[in-house]
């Protein structure tokens, strides 16, 4: 089942999504502040281009991921989070697009606090 998933993830826009977190990453990781930021990016592009059959575990961060997810939350979380939301609710109106809504609240999660969460 998860391969099916994934497949049919990367067609209709996995591939695109994750292509757009993996330059951001590198846009990122052009200055040294950057860099804790943009390997961020790059663990969210993994999990974007493939979220079926992986969990997320949040948390277990540090003190430095604590800083590092209070500021990514408010540059650039929340409103990552809020688009995976609204595409869980969008697609969670059909029983078709029930697993695909359940990867976009997996997505939500990380996109929220990405430092010290693995998967």
């Amino acid at each position: 089942m998860s391969l099916i998933g994934n497949l049919i993830w990367i067609i209709f826009g996995g591939l695109l999504s994750s292509i757009a977190w993996l330059l951001a990453g590198l846009i990122l990781c052009i200055t040294v502040i950057g860099i804790p930021f943009g390997m961020q990016c790059f663990k969210i592009a993994g999990l974007t281009l493939a979220p079926f059959g992986k969990n997320v575990e949040l948390g277990d961060f540090g003190a430095f991921g604590f800083l590092g997810n209070i500021l990514w939350i408010a540059f650039l979380g929340w409103e990552l989070c809020v688009l995976h939301l609204i595409a869980a609710v969008i697609l969670g109106i059909t029983i078709v697009g029930l697993p695909f809504a359940k990867q976009h609240l997996k997505l939500a999660g990380l996109a929220l606090v990405p430092f010290g969460a693995r998967f």
